[in-house]
């Protein structure tokens, strides 16, 4: 008798715990009805016309948006051309060069192993990656022939200014500052996505010699530090980054279309990025410094964690709802709840991010107060893009996850993000 009233108490104590738990959507399934979901069918055409403009008025090609409440898919629509030169129309499950959007799935693969112990957030780099010690700041810079002296910086970098954007490592072909843009070609860094025979762990070693653009911690700067991460999750996890994205994160997600390099049988779902030329008439975008078809072509052994996945909205989606979820997903944990707060709306760097009304966490630009207050949806919503025109949110307090895939260079007018986010927010119901 005292063993079932020591079960029927212990039930007692963890049933709220297990009906949070179950209470999370563990498949994302379409929602019956929008209103189901807490959202207007009237009003999701509102969405629907406002994106068909950018189509209509040639603003963007194509595009692709998936919008997701409460678990349940409210949106999910292919509008306009993913190939205007073939007529290709665009489908849902067509796939696209995600870029920086990257660099949230790099962040949540690297906290899945902070919490296995592998590292500290304040650990220095160096022990890891000893080339990273005694790092050095730039003090002068010659145009002439592109040397530079240097001083020491006053701290060593640690793995929280990477999670940040405040190492001091720059961007180079891609930095505001044309002084890094020098210093990293003249030393071979590959700064995005390359269809040449570069290895992850050479350029990250390579980038470590390497001047600051500031000493750790004293500015937000964005640059290649998400890149240092993902040859970090090698280091610590003992397996190639792609293969550790592959078996930890996208397997057990059902992210069956997110790849640094896509297989033959699904080159041809693969997005051209396209620009207007002169005559605003889309065209697909040129090699530059970059060649634009790096995921189906090239010597594929370049690894960026900070810019070189592709993938489906959908399966973008899915992993941002596994973050709504407190880190739970498909019946799995993936991170604890305390964790998801601390990657996702934690604030960890204040005034330094440098703009009215977001903070920045650890990977991810957030909704403070003051940014709420200005329409800019709920507090703690969470954000980034990717270079190729891609976007997405999370929102925590409205259970809100959105996607919204397009693959331009220089569109001109396109605001679709800003529209995309208010339309959403004015279609809820509830």
């Amino acid at each position: 008798m005292r063993k079932l009233l020591f079960s029927f108490l212990l039930w007692v104590s963890f049933a709220p715990t297990i009906a949070q738990y179950s209470s999370k959507p563990q498949k994302l399934v379409v929602a019956k009805t929008p209103e189901a979901a807490g959202i207007s069918s009237e009003r999701l055409q509102r969405l629907d016309h406002s994106l068909q403009q950018f189509i209509d008025q040639h603003k963007l090609p194509g595009l692709v948006a998936i919008v997701i409440r409460n678990g349940q898919i409210v949106y999910h629509k292919a509008l306009g051309k993913a190939d205007v030169q073939a007529g290709r129309n665009m489908k849902t499950d067509d796939i696209f060069r995600i870029a920086s959007m990257t660099k949230a799935l790099t962040s949540t693969a690297a906290m899945m192993l902070y919490e296995e112990g592998k590292f500290g957030l304040d650990d220095p780099v160096s022990l890891y990656i000893p080339e990273f010690k005694n790092p050095q700041v730039l003090k002068s810079f010659h145009w002439k022939d592109s040397t530079y002296t240097t001083e020491p910086a006053k701290s060593e970098i640690t793995i929280r200014h990477l999670l940040t954007q405040t190492s001091g490592i720059s961007y180079g072909i891609i930095s505001g500052d044309e002084r890094f843009h020098a210093i990293n070609a003249k030393a071979g860094i590959v700064d995005l996505f390359t269809t040449q025979p570069v290895k992850l762990s050479d350029n990250i070693r390579k980038l470590a010699k390497l001047p600051l653009q500031h000493n750790p911690g004293e500015k937000w700067t964005y640059g290649l530090n998400t890149d240092v991460l993902g040859y970090l999750i090698e280091i610590w996890s003992g397996m190639p980054f792609d293969l550790f994205l592959r078996t930890r994160l996208f397997e057990p997600l059902g992210m069956n279309d997110t790849y640094f390099y896509l297989p033959d049988t699904k080159k041809d779902r693969l997005v051209p990025v396209q620009k207007p030329d002169a005559n605003q008439q889309w065209i697909k975008y040129p090699v530059t410094f970059y060649d634009p078809e790096y995921p189906i072509k090239g010597a594929k052994t370049f690894l960026s964690g900070g810019a070189g996945l592709s993938s489906t909205a959908k399966d973008y989606a899915t992993f941002l709802q596994m973050l709504l979820n407190d880190g739970t997903f498909n019946g799995k944990r993936f991170l604890s709840r305390p964790t998801v707060e601390l990657l996702t709306v934690s604030d960890q760097i204040g005034n330094l991010f440098g703009e009215d009304g977001f903070h920045f966490s650890m990977g991810f630009r957030v909704v403070n107060q003051q940014g709420h207050n200005k329409g800019q949806g709920s507090v703690n919503r969470f954000a980034w893009g990717g270079y190729f025109n891609t976007n997405y949110f999370a929102d925590p307090q409205e259970k809100i996850v959105a996607v919204l895939m397009k693959q331009t260079q220089g569109a001109i007018g396109d605001n679709s993000e800003a529209l995309f986010v208010r339309m959403i927010y004015q279609a809820i119901n509830d």
